[in-house]
């Protein structure tokens, strides 16, 4: 589009070869090629959009690994939009795990190895007092929605420092892909506050603040600078923080919850789209969830973030909340999470029950879930006893092994399902291949955050939204489990197949959308056809 400055001058030649956003390569027809001034520069043959993706495809399946795709793939992201989108879109089960989970987690321990040229947007403690004005270095003039992190809790591998850029980047090409969150519109930033990794500290191909964390008062202030000065520049702007660190996590979210339109999508997402295959699982259980018992190994920002939502959903299912409270419970490094216990961070708080102090197979025998939930980063803890347990207790028990990336799992399928003799209702948060066991075939559910935030975030900014609330969160998870079909639910599968994502994301935009107007904090005023208002702003890779 072009621009109404009149000083602008449409990009001709190579300098349109050059931007990812206007490069069409072989794409050009002819006539393009004569008026905008290419003959010459490209070959002959005149390619197709469906073509070029069957080349990408090729090259990337010619790569001997994983982290060789991520690079081909950030590298055609660089040079041709549309291209990368539309293979991501329409290879979306093969593509994804190399542009997110669960190759994203060696991208970015190795981030600054592989670093090619810049994407996104860096703060520093040396910008505090002029982040408002380097931010109109950025060039795009309108931005919907940004990712941040500080880079302290990546993944389950923790402090990555800068490095953890490589997760902005990867969600914000989801958000695109998945939901239709136009690329010029999204703005990866990486809140660089140092690190205390030594290892990182020690590499001099580090490319980030190579000093110790900022910390307390001066922490608050560089973060507290970024919120004011993306709200100033674009007043109904989406903030996800992504991979704080769990006290910083929580603080951040009840600080800024009730000002600005933001979340966190490692507790709200993450919740989201547990509960939605918890909500998933009943009706192959036969169970009402106001019924289950439900407990989770780990206690940080995942696991809490989870079960405050479930308190939701219990109370909207006729629980008091002191009721929804007591269905569930929770295990740590060092057991069960119990009143008499003096190590408890506040969060925890409303999880401790009175009652012994156990460890985690002592626990589950004593508090007999029906449903357990892992986010502890911790592989190999669902061990073939727990399952084991878990099976004599439910005729079929439900397992969620939520933590990424895939080596850090709490337990495999494959394992969940042959120690539950076939009986186990599984989900992961990194993809597994289907498998089989006792001659049938398992799809098992990959409970991704992709089922939800990129609907979260088409959603809210469709209608210019100015909260997001627990409320939208149930919303999405309700949507999302109503989008699995029993057919797929046969199969083991508690979510739906990802090649539905952008139908899912569209659904799950017009329930926040809903929401936010229920709520009254929608600021568009409501259109004739909500659904074709939010779909008409999805954007779409092609020439």
């Amino acid at each position: 589009m072009e621009s109404a400055d009149p000083q602008f001058k449409p990009r001709r030649g190579l300098d349109l070869l050059l931007h990812p956003a206007t490069n069409k390569s072989t794409g050009f027809t002819l006539e393009e090629r004569r008026t905008l001034g290419l003959r010459g520069l490209l070959p002959a043959s005149v390619s197709t959009m469906a073509t070029q993706t069957q080349r990408t495809l090729a090259r990337i399946r010619r790569k001997h690994s994983d982290i060789e795709r991520y690079i081909a793939l950030r590298a055609m992201q660089d040079r041709n939009e549309r291209v990368f989108y539309r293979t991501l879109i329409d290879n979306i089960e093969e593509v994804m795990p190399y542009v997110y989970t669960p190759t994203v987690g060696e991208a970015c321990k190795v981030f600054a190895h592989i670093f090619r040229r810049p994407r996104g947007f860096y703060v520093t403690p040396n910008d505090r007092g002029d982040v408002r004005t380097i931010l109109d270095n950025w060039p795009e003039p309108v931005v919907r929605v940004v990712v941040v992190t500080d880079g302290e809790r990546i993944l389950g591998l923790g402090d990555l420092g800068a490095n953890g850029m490589g997760i902005p980047i990867g969600k914000l090409a989801l958000y695109t892909a998945c939901a239709g969150i136009a690329p010029e519109h999204c703005l990866p930033i990486m809140l660089d506050v140092g690190t205390d990794n030594e290892e990182l500290l020690e590499d001099p191909l580090y490319l980030g603040v190579q000093d110790r964390r900022v910390r307390d008062h001066d922490y608050d202030e560089i973060v507290d600078e970024l919120v004011c000065a993306l709200t100033d520049k674009w007043p109904d702007v989406l903030i996800q923080f992504e991979d704080f660190l769990t006290p910083n996590a929580y603080k951040l979210l009840h600080q800024y919850e009730h000002k600005t339109l933001c979340f966190n999508d490692d507790i709200q997402g993450t919740a989201a789209v547990a509960l939605a295959g918890v909500f998933s699982s009943t009706r192959c259980v036969g169970k009402p969830f106001e019924d289950l018992r439900i407990m989770f190994l780990g206690a940080g920002s995942a696991a809490t973030g989870i079960a405050d939502l479930m308190v939701d959903a219990f109370v909207a299912g006729g629980l008091s909340t002191d009721e929804a409270l007591t269905r569930l419970s929770f295990v740590d490094v060092n057991g069960l999470i119990v009143a008499s216990r003096t190590d408890l961070m506040e969060h925890n708080l409303p999880y401790a029950h009175d009652g012994p102090e156990l460890q985690f197979l002592d626990a589950i025998k004593h508090v007999k879930p029906n449903v357990l939930i892992g986010a502890t980063g911790a592989p190999d803890t669902f061990t073939q006893e727990v399952i084991e347990t878990m099976a004599q207790l439910n005729e079929r028990p439900v397992i969620f092994a939520l933590s990424n990336p895939t080596s850090r799992a709490e337990c495999t399928p494959q394992q969940a399902y042959e120690w539950s003799e076939g009986r186990a209702l599984f989900a992961s948060g990194s993809p597994f291949a289907p498998l089989e066991v006792n001659n049938r075939i398992y799809r098992p559910g990959q409970g991704n955050n992709v089922y939800v935030f990129p609907g979260v975030g088409l959603g809210a900014t469709a209608v210019r939204a100015t909260r997001i609330t627990p409320k939208m969160f149930l919303a999405a998870a309700l949507t999302l489990a109503e989008c699995v079909t029993q057919t797929q639910l046969e199969t083991g599968a508690l979510y739906p197949p990802l090649q539905d994502i952008r139908k899912v994301s569209l659904a799950i935009a017009i329930a926040i959308a809903e929401q936010a107007y229920a709520e009254d904090l929608a600021q568009l005023e409501r259109p004739e056809d909500l659904k074709a208002h939010i779909k008409a702003q999805m954007y779409e890779p092609k020439y």
